[in-house]
């Protein structure tokens, strides 16, 4: 690789977003060269649960679930409190039945619409995963797609500078383990390279509240696609919007899963108490949970909701790292947690009587009948993490960069963690499964973008 490089189209990061990007180029008979700093493709990707929510899908049709752009849309902008583009919303909303089917169709990634329960803020079930919905079978899958394909993936290079005269683009430079530095050009350029969340510096200036947290994510979370953007004029926004975590188990990094939750859990701090609305959203939880003592709370839950979560790899594994008790009664589980028993005891008593329609909630939490929690009980200590950010380079619904003036630069796009996403100005606005739907759908257009691009100027 002495000899500089040129390809029609190069992205940079090998997640989702990259990969999606690659693949949607192919399809339009243009190659795109895909460079990522690992040995492997990775990425936020694969630390996720893989799930990617669409709406008016002919999966929900056959299931009698009623759903449309609209309503998704209207869902993340109550999300958000009306604190993203709207226009952007219902884009993505109208892209996600295609993508989704694009996916599953054209390249072969096995995804389901998932049964059971409503995640925070969704309006009807619209959730698609993998069988065993973890996000490292969305790689797998996705890897596969590219090797037939035959898409290029350069691994252990990592890009250090966008090379560009003016605003345009006309190629990067990379770094080899053996510390070489080697460049390729190109005609567009998507920067797929996530977020700013493992950038402890960025992380205090846009979002202070989650200086302290743990970060659960990519070690590629460094914010260079909004460097480089900024280098070229590029506008940001919503940099201070992140996903955050309320249930990551304490010292196992084994994120435990907001089904339990939404279906009769609930959070304790070390006095035994609640301390918030858990069912609001498993986002703006972590920074409720790391204002409690030692940033730590307890999830209390029972044989019904175990049983439940054993269907997920992530509670599987975290059963398996021992970050799970258990007891017969509450007052041997208080014992094993060393939370004060009477505390405890007042605590489910309390939500017991809500579940029974007998008192209200006094964080106004709304638990259903059939919820009710039972002995043999379960719990496991958590604190908040961060996991990705959700500000970025401010997009249009070609996945363009767009600059501060509201023009767009010739040749730049990006997607994923590397854009400005649809969860507005902070924690509370993730609706789940968004970070995917924004990683694969903007990659989608990302690619055919810049492949109609290529085109137009050969």
């Amino acid at each position: 690789m002495s000899e500089t490089l040129h390809f029609p189209i190069v992205v940079v990061g090998a997640g989702g977003t990259g990969l999606t990007a690659a693949l949607a180029a192919h399809d339009l008979g243009i190659e795109a060269l895909v460079i990522e700093r690992d040995d492997t493709p990775l990425g936020s990707t694969a630390m996720s649960t893989g799930l990617i929510p669409a709406s008016g899908t002919p999966e929900q049709v056959a299931e009698g679930i009623e759903d449309s752009p609209e309503l998704f849309a209207a869902d993340i902008l109550a999300k958000t409190k009306g604190q993203t583009d709207p226009a952007m919303a219902l884009a993505i909303a109208r892209e996600s039945v295609e993508t989704i089917a694009w996916m599953r169709d054209a390249h072969g990634v096995p995804l389901e619409l998932v049964g059971g329960f409503l995640y925070p803020g969704h309006s009807v079930r619209r959730m698609y995963g993998t069988p065993n919905r973890t996000g490292g079978e969305l790689m797998a899958a996705l890897e596969d797609a590219c090797a037939k394909a035959e898409i290029p993936i350069l691994t252990d290079a990592t890009v250090e500078e966008v090379l560009h005269e003016g605003e345009r683009v006309t190629g990067v430079r990379y770094r080899r383990p053996d510390g070489v530095l080697e460049d390729v050009t190109c005609n567009a350029l998507i920067l797929a390279c996530s977020g700013f969340a493992g950038n402890p510096e960025m992380v205090a200036r846009f979002i202070p509240e989650m200086a302290a947290a743990t970060f659960h994510g990519h070690p590629g979370n460094k914010g260079d696609a909004m460097r480089w953007g900024e280098e070229l004029g590029a506008a940001l926004e919503d940099m201070t919007g992140y996903q955050g975590h309320g249930g990551l188990a304490m010292g196992h990094g084994i994120p435990i899963l907001w089904p339990l939750i939404m279906e009769g859990g609930f959070q304790v701090n070390l006095d035994g108490q609640r301390f918030s609305d858990e069912s609001a959203g498993y986002s703006e939880q972590a920074a409720k949970v790391n204002a409690q003592k030692d940033h730590v709370a307890w999830s209390i839950f029972d044989e019904r909701l175990h049983q439940l979560m054993c269907a997920f790899d992530d509670y599987r594994d975290a059963l398996k790292a021992g970050a799970v008790v258990s007891a017969p009664t509450l007052a041997e589980l208080a014992g094993k947690t060393r939370l004060p028993a009477e505390a405890l005891a007042a605590t489910l008593a309390e939500v017991t009587a809500v579940t029974k329609g007998e008192a209200e909630d006094a964080w106004g939490r709304r638990f259903e009948e059939r919820q009710l929690l039972e002995a043999p009980y379960y719990a496991a200590r958590v604190t908040g993490a961060l996991f990705h950010t959700q500000g970025g380079l401010v997009v249009d619904a070609e996945a363009r960069v767009c600059k501060g003036d509201g023009g767009r630069l010739p040749n730049l796009f990006a997607g994923g963690g590397a854009a400005r996403g649809i969860s507005g100005t902070g924690a509370y606005g993730y609706l789940a499964g968004n970070g995917l739907l924004t990683a694969t759908t903007l990659g989608k257009l990302a690619g055919r973008s810049a492949a109609r691009l290529v085109t137009a100027e050969s």
